[in-house]
Formats: structure tokens, sequence, C-alpha cells
């Protein structure tokens, strides 16, 4: 009654193969490094950034080594952890802002593994160290932009009412339109009541003009900033998502400012460049002269006429929120193109536009909020070099509109694949309310993590130790046999973290001990019942079957409650909570099978070919 069928074998080994093996690349320590990439994926980074790089490293004395140029990046490794940070203040001056500097873990796992997909777990900022942000919206410009916008209407509003204005302008964050006569100010009252209901009315008298002044209500203001923050949120979890950060904090802080961390070995460098563009598109029609709209000129690139200038209407048809899906391809000439789906609105402010431009130019113009350092002399003769947002504007592509447009189209004009992939990329996770700009930049060192896994391992050593003490002394050979089946079971916790890219933090290795604490428990029941059956009378044999098969029910309804508890925290927890969730689930699953499974497969090997007359429990 006590032997093992062939899948028990099969089961049991493949198991203990999986384990061992997808384990294994935990044991190979990252090394620590450095990265160099562009402020834009346009941007080449090779030999030439290598080579400066490894000069100042050398005039600095920093021992380096496994220097490359890989992806459109640089990569150096580093013999001391300790050297990171300074290492990152020593580039980032040299190279200056058009590169990102940024901390990076080089892995370290042989090839053979990696081709099988067996890789290291991912480690949680309190572990591996990485970066936190905090950036702060600029929601100033979104009601900057609200003017505008209610300013381009009120003009068409005021001019089909017959309300003649000499003057409108936007100034202190307000709307001020100066009339000739009182009536005339009068008819503009009743369309700004009639239609502009959010904007409050204020009248007075300036020499011989007679003035409306408009501003925004306060309720609009806190509902445009609310809007802006929660879509600039989701946007950048969703940036980091297309990066594949593992476990990253986006939250928010306080009434403007947004709360960025990135764990992990992540490419660090790509996230920040992302996270910190602010691009954005805008399709905007050619000015056509006479026209009585506003117009801005900005610079237009173009690959094969030089640079050139082009008028733009300053009103936008429409903006790159309103993308619903954007990837990359290429053209009829093998030139990269982004290919952009719209949604419902703006795919019907799209074809009114251009169903009435038929033979025009639409431009679609390319804004960034880009970081240059400038020189600022202080008064007692010291110079500062102070890091200063600017904005950019570049015109990718200036087509001739041939029919009526709708919700699809492409943007051409391209560079390279690199930048039309970006691109999508942004414009696919979404567009930023408001520009964001970086307030703080913190870097949680390698040095603390290192001593967070030294803490780490030491807790999760003493507490198998002691386990295996007590089941040895308590249990004897099943004692022996339950050990055994720890060890598997820790194994499998590892592999099973690293094959679903778990991360590990420092509640997740909490849990790891709690796991190693509780899954004797199951063997505890087991044995528990074989030495009851014993005293009953039964035989050795007779009796490991009735202990196992009994002993069934209640460890699986022990373990189902903790299963449930675990599916819980992971519901409603966050972060570190949701990491020890995670942890303490795995460990549930795999303890059930070391425990019921694994010690079965042992117990049976050991005592079921012989008659036993005395079982060492």
């Amino acid at each position: 009654m006590n032997r093992n069928s062939f899948w028990r074998y099969f089961i049991v080994i493949a198991a203990l193969i999986f384990s061992l093996v997808y384990a294994s690349p935990n044991l190979f320590a990252p090394d620590p490094a450095i990265q160099v990439t562009g402020q834009s994926s346009a941007q080449a980074i090779g030999e030439q950034v290598l080579a400066e790089v490894k000069a100042a490293l050398d005039e600095s004395g920093i021992d380096y080594f496994g220097e490359e140029v890989a992806q459109g990046n640089v990569l150096v490794r580093l013999r001391h952890a300790d050297d990171q940070l300074k290492v990152q203040t020593l580039l980032q001056d040299s190279l200056g802002p058009d590169y990102v500097v940024a901390l990076n873990l080089a892995p370290t796992t042989p090839d053979w593994l990696l081709a099988i997909g067996a890789e290291p777990m991912k480690l949680g900022l309190d572990l591996s160290g990485g970066v936190h942000f905090l950036m702060q919206v600029d929601t100033e410009k979104v009601i900057a932009n609200y003017l505008e916008t209610q300013e381009a209407e009120l003009k068409r509003a005021l001019r089909e009412a017959r309300a003649r204005y000499r003057e409108v302008k936007i100034e202190d964050a307000g709307i001020t339109i100066a009339f000739a006569d009182e009536a005339s100010r009068a008819a503009a009252v009743d369309v700004v009541r009639a239609d502009f209901r959010d904007l409050n009315r204020e009248l007075r008298r300036d020499g011989e003009q007679y003035v409306l002044r408009l501003t925004v209500l306060d309720s609009l203001i806190k509902e445009k900033e609310d809007y802006a923050v929660s879509q600039n949120l989701t946007t950048l979890r969703n940036r980091i998502n297309e990066l594949g950060v593992a476990e990253p904090i986006v939250q928010r802080q306080g009434r403007n400012r947004i709360v960025v961390e990135l764990p992990g070995i992540q490419d660090t460098a790509a996230a920040k460049r992302v996270i910190g563009k602010t691009a954005n598109l805008e399709f905007r029609l050619e000015y056509m002269p006479g026209s009585d709209l506003a117009r801005e000129e900005f610079p237009f690139r173009d690959e094969s006429a030089g640079p050139r200038t082009a008028w733009l209407e300053k009103n936008v048809v429409i903006t790159g929120d309103q993308v619903a899906h954007a990837a990359t391809g290429y053209d009829e000439n093998g030139q990269p193109q982004v290919n952009i789906s719209l949604d419902s609105d703006g795919g019907r402010a799209m074809n009114l536009a251009t169903r009435r431009s038929i033979g025009r130019n639409l431009g679609v113009l390319f804004i960034e909020t880009r970081t240059r350092v400038e020189e600022v002399r202080h008064e007692d003769g010291t110079v500062e070099m102070v890091p200063v947002q600017y904005e950019s504007k570049e015109i990718i592509s200036l087509a001739t509109v041939r029919s009526a447009l709708g919700v699809s189209f492409r943007i051409t004009g391209l560079s390279n694949p690199g930048e039309a992939s970006e691109l999508a990329l942004l414009l696919r996770a979404g567009a930023l309310a408001a520009p964001m700009y970086f307030v703080q930049e913190s870097t949680i060192g390698p040095s603390l993590g290192a001593e967070n896994i030294t803490m780490g391992i030491a807790s999760v050593q003493l507490g198998l130790i002691l386990v295996m003490i007590f089941m040895l002394v308590v249990y004897k050979v099943f004692g022996v046999i339950a050990n055994l089946a720890l060890l598997f079971n820790l194994a499998m916790i590892v592999a099973v973290m690293s094959v679903l890219g778990a991360t590990l933090t420092l509640p997740g290795i909490a849990g790891i001990v709690l796991t190693l604490g509780v899954a004797v428990d199951a063997n505890v029941l087991i044995n528990a019942r074989i030495r009851e059956e014993l005293n009953n009378g039964l035989s050795p044999s007779a009796a490991i079957n009735a202990g196992y098969d009994r002993a069934y029910v209640a460890i699986v309804d022990a373990n189902l409650t903790t299963l449930i508890v675990a599916v819980i925290l992971y519901g409603i927890g966050s972060g570190p909570v949701q990491g020890f969730a995670v942890v303490l689930a795995i460990g549930v699953l795999t303890s059930m099978f070391s425990a019921i499974v694994g010690t079965r497969l042992l117990v049976n090997l050991i005592y079921g070919r012989r008659n036993v007359e005395k079982l060492w429990i």
C-alpha cells in the first residue's frame, strides 16, 4: 500500500530539476554598473561616448571593467558598489545634460541559463537600491492652455454676436476684453453669460475703454488640476509598464506632485528618459496669408531640403491625448512611420478640419519639455550651474491634405526606428495632461540594499536551522525527511518567484521566513497522526498510509484559509504588503506539494518494500 507509482516519481523529480535550475540564477550576484544613454532615442551612442566615459574614469582612478556599447547605450561595470554614486555624478558633469547617466546592475547569469529563460529574482528598492523621483505637475500650464482655448472660442462667439471689441488678450490668469462703448460690452456679457458659464465676470472702466474681465472659477481650477495630476499618474504608470519596470511605485503627493520609485535591476536610464519627457503632438493646419487667425513660426526638419520654417495656425486641430493607439511601421520607401488611431472625438475633429482644408498642409508638431544647464552668476560673484526647463517644438511632418482624414492615419518624417518606437510608446501610453519636471532625484544606494540582503539571508538561515533542529529532535527519521522537503520547498519558492518575475522585498523575505516556519505544519500533522495510529495498534505500514490519508483534509483546509488571506492582502494592500502576500501565497502552494507529495515519495521509498516492525518517529 505504500509504493510509489511512476507518475509520482516523474512529478517529484521534474519539480526538483525545475526548482534547482530556475533557482540557480540567484546564486550569481549582479555587478554594480553605470549606464549612459541619450536624452532621445534618435541620439547616437557609440565608441566616441565610450571613449569619453573611459577617459573620465581613468582620470578619476576608479576601477572598472567590462565596458561595452550595446542596444544604444554604454554600460560600464564597477568593482565596488560604493563607487556607483560617485561615478554617476562624475560622468553627468563630464558628458553634460544631453546624456542620461543612471545606476544599473549588470547580470552575471550564464548564457545557457538565460537561453532557457532562467533569470534571477527581481529585487525591490529596499534590497537592490533604485531611483526615487519627485516630479511636479505644471498645473498653471493647464489653466493657461484652457484660457487660450477659451480666448479663441470667445473671439468666434463675439464675432457671431456682432459684439465689436477692440482687443482680447490673456493677462494675469484671466482674459481681458476691451470695448469702445458700453452697448458692445453689454452684448458681450450676454454671450459670456449664455456660453461661458465657467468664467467669472468683472466690469470696469479703463479711460475711454469699457473692459470686461473674465477669470476661471476656483472650482473649475481645482477640477482641472486634479484631472491633470490624475491623467499624468495614469500616463506614468502606463509608460513604466511598457518599459517593464518591476513593482514600481507611482503615487500622488500633495496637490500637484507625483512620487515615482523604480526598484530592481531594470533599465533605469531608459525609464528616466521616457518618464522625464512631456512629449506631445499637436496637429495644426499651415497658416494661410490673409487669415485673421493667429500664427506661430516653428522650425521644420526636412532631411533632403535642410532646416527651414513653416507658419502654422495657433488653433490646434487635435492633440496627442486624443490618440487611442499608436504602432510603428514602415512606409513604401522603407522609412519608419507611426500608425495612429484616434478616439471618436479626435476622429470627428480631424475629419471636420481636413474636410474643409483639401489642398492645404497639415503640420504635426512634436512638443517636448527638456532641461538645459545654464550659468547663473550671483551677487557675491559665485557662479552656479542651474538646470532650466525649456520647451522644444519641432515639426516632424508637413503633408498636403488630399482627402478628409478619419480616425486612422500615419506620421512620417521620423529619423530612425528608435525615434518612431519611442514616439509610439509615448502616444500609446497616453499624453500628459500637463508638463512635469523633476523636483528631486535621489538614489537608494546598493550598499543599503546589500546590508538588507545580508540580514534577510541571515534571518532565513536562522529560521531554517531552528526548524530543522526541532524536526530532527522530535521526529527523528521522519524529521530528516521533513527537513529535506523543507529545503525542496525553499528551492521551489525561489524558482517560482524567478519564473513569474515576482519582486522580492524585505516583507517578501519575512514571508519566506514565515513560510518556512509553517511549512512543516503539514508534516507535524502527518507525523502526529502516524504516531496516533501506531498507538491504536496499527502496523507501521498501515499507520503510514492512514497518517497521510487522514491528515490530508486538515492540511488542505489550513492552507486554503492561509491562501485566502494572502489573496485578500494582495487585493487591498499595496507595495510591501503585496510583496509579502505574493511570497506567502507561493509558499503555501509549494509547501503543500513538498509536504504531501515529496515526503510521501521518500517515506514510501524507505519503508514501502520491506517489513518494518518499528518506526523511528
